[in-house]
């Protein structure tokens, strides 16, 4: 007759027993993507025994509470944690060879810990597998506020935003040569109703020209870094639109006005080079007949006083 333990009579049983088989599971937690399938791996190498031999109860380390149990060559899953219904399963063509891997589903927060991984044949023996559950961090997006009519020595907040990672982030900010800003900076992260953690993290600082922050988000369980950039550039630091207008008004005005007096100008200094030229040119064309008549005048003066001598 086949027997099938209780999972409280089979932990009294594996205590003093432990070692006689040699079960092997990774050293290394088992890290899943949220979402996702993962298999917590387990196995053990007895190549002559059937699958009517074989029990197998994965459980929770912490609570003991039943996630998977085989006996007598099919599931038995009447005591199985209601969390994890329709949501495991085993490599069944690969338990005769030993392979008692877990598959788990649509892995959750609330999954991450241990499971323990106990096997039967003729003898007893168990091992824990450690499973880390990991999100990947949305891009994240920055915004400024104020963020019109700025101008240098302004004190504006740089907020940036990423959503839906696990587990805690590291949130760094950069200046435009790749310093770390480490003064006047607030990181929250909070958890939302699956677990997985929105971040918000706020920059203060000072403007200065032609400024460029980035805010780095980094999942140090995936190795993931996401980052997002905002330059503020002179176009952050004019005056506001209608000014703008204004100036560039005033700045043809001024040109024009500075047009028309340099012709003004230009005309009056030809004139009056022109004015100069016809003095001259009569001055030279006068001096002649001057020259040629006065002695015509002193002719007849001398003409008259011979007259009258005589």
């Amino acid at each position: 007759m086949k027997m099938h333990f209780p999972v409280v009579t089979w932990m009294l049983l594996v205590s003093p027993l432990a070692g006689a088989m040699e079960i092997k599971v990774p050293d290394d937690p088992v890290v899943a993507v949220f979402g996702h399938d993962a298999t917590l791996c387990c196995s053990f190498s007895d190549a002559n025994f059937s699958l009517a031999d074989l029990s197998l109860i994965w459980q929770l380390t912490d609570t003991k509470r039943p996630v998977h149990e085989f006996a007598e060559g099919r599931d038995q899953l009447d005591n199985q944690e209601r969390s994890y219904a329709n949501r495991t399963a085993l490599f069944y063509d690969q338990l005769p060879r030993g392979n008692v891997s877990l598959l788990l589903r649509r892995v959750q927060i609330a999954d991450e810990g241990s499971f323990t991984c106990f096997v039967r044949v003729r003898d007893y023996s168990s091992a824990a597998v450690k499973l880390q559950v990991a999100a990947l961090y949305s891009k994240p997006n920055l915004s400024l506020e104020p963020n019109k009519n700025l101008k240098p020595g302004d004190l504006v907040t740089v907020t940036c935003h990423a959503f839906s990672g696990y587990p805690e982030a590291t949130v760094l900010w950069q200046d435009g040569r790749g310093n770390n800003l480490t003064e006047n900076i607030t990181t929250s992260q909070v958890a939302n109703e699956e677990g997985l953690f929105d971040v918000h993290s706020i920059l203060r600082v000072v403007l200065e020209p032609h400024s460029t922050y980035s805010c780095l988000v980094k999942n140090p369980l995936l190795e993931q870094e996401t980052h997002t950039s905002i330059t503020i550039t002179g176009q952050h630091l004019v005056f506001p639109a209608v000014a703008l207008w204004v100036s560039v008004g005033l700045a043809v005005c001024l040109l024009v006005l500075l047009g028309a007096l340099a012709y003004v100008c230009q005309k009056k200094i030809r004139q009056s080079c022109k004015e100069e030229k016809q003095k001259a040119e009569e001055l030279e064309d006068g001096e002649g007949p001057k020259t040629a008549l006065q002695p015509l005048k002193n002719m007849d003066i001398k003409e008259d006083i011979g007259e009258e001598i005589d």
